[in-house]
């Protein structure tokens, strides 16, 4: 998991209650992970925009006006498999609440972004800084226009009003977002990774071929979701299965 300074400049927040979560509101931050590390568990953070959002290996992700740029802070055991699977689970809570919406299509792209077909329209990001806790940060397109600020992203990303008539508001989005995200690192917590692993691996899509960059090694293979700890599963050309964690993957492209 990514380790990152919390030093960061932020407007002052608004307090409330969001279900069984503490939910603090900024109008400007510069990212809400960073923001969110000394919070307690069960505290999120939402900014209307970051002005230096980030991505795994410090990618740059833009947050402009009118997406959900959100992170939540949620107990962590020192279990290696919960850190592994606690993005993929993340995913699934996001897709979960994408399917409450009608979005029937969501699926997952390895190890942490949501797609509908071929464009991305959420990414996740897992940051600890202290033992106990994660942070879990999301960005979900939903009004806003990231191709405008990058125009690497046009036919790239898709957007909630692209794909619904009536796409909930912010606040809305976010209850129901920490509503599943809650509900399922309860469940990891105390029923384990088995069932989860399941239903993750549905999310997939049927098995791919995909190229991995190894930060400069090229792998290419037939994707076929994670096994029992949560491992990239990847078979090659002869049939053999190699297993890959996440962070030693740079980047994973579906051929």
């Amino acid at each position: 998991m990514d380790q990152a300074s919390p030093s960061v400049n932020s407007s002052t927040p608004v307090i409330s209650p969001c279900g069984d979560w503490t939910l603090y509101e900024h109008r400007v931050v510069t990212s809400t992970n960073l923001l969110a590390a000394n919070l307690p568990a069960w505290t999120a953070l939402r900014a209307d925009t970051q002005t230096a959002g980030r991505g795994r290996f410090q990618r740059t992700w833009i947050s402009d006006q009118g997406g959900l740029w959100l992170s939540a802070v949620v107990p962590l055991s020192g279990a290696d498999l919960e850190h592994r699977i606690l993005p993929l689970a993340a995913g699934l809570a996001v897709c979960n609440a994408l399917q409450e919406l009608g979005l029937r299509l969501c699926r997952l792209r390895w190890p942490n972004d949501v797609m509908i077909r071929d464009r991305k329209l959420a990414g996740l990001l897992i940051d600890q800084f202290v033992p106990s806790l994660a942070v879990i940060g999301i960005g979900l397109n939903v009004a806003n226009q990231p191709e405008t600020l990058d125009s690497t992203l046009k036919r790239h990303t898709t957007r909630l009003a692209d794909l619904l008539t009536e796409p909930p508001g912010l606040p809305a989005l976010t209850a129901l977002i920490l509503r599943h995200l809650r509900k399922l690192v309860l469940e990891l917590r105390h029923d384990g990774a088995p069932n989860l692993l399941l239903r993750i691996n549905e999310l997939w899509g049927p098995a791919s071929e995909v190229e991995l960059d190894l930060d400069g090694t090229v792998r290419r293979g037939l994707f076929s979701g994670v096994d029992a700890e949560a491992r990239l599963r990847l078979w090659d050309e002869a049939g053999r299965p190699a297993l890959y964690e996440a962070h030693q993957v740079r980047h994973l492209t579906e051929i």
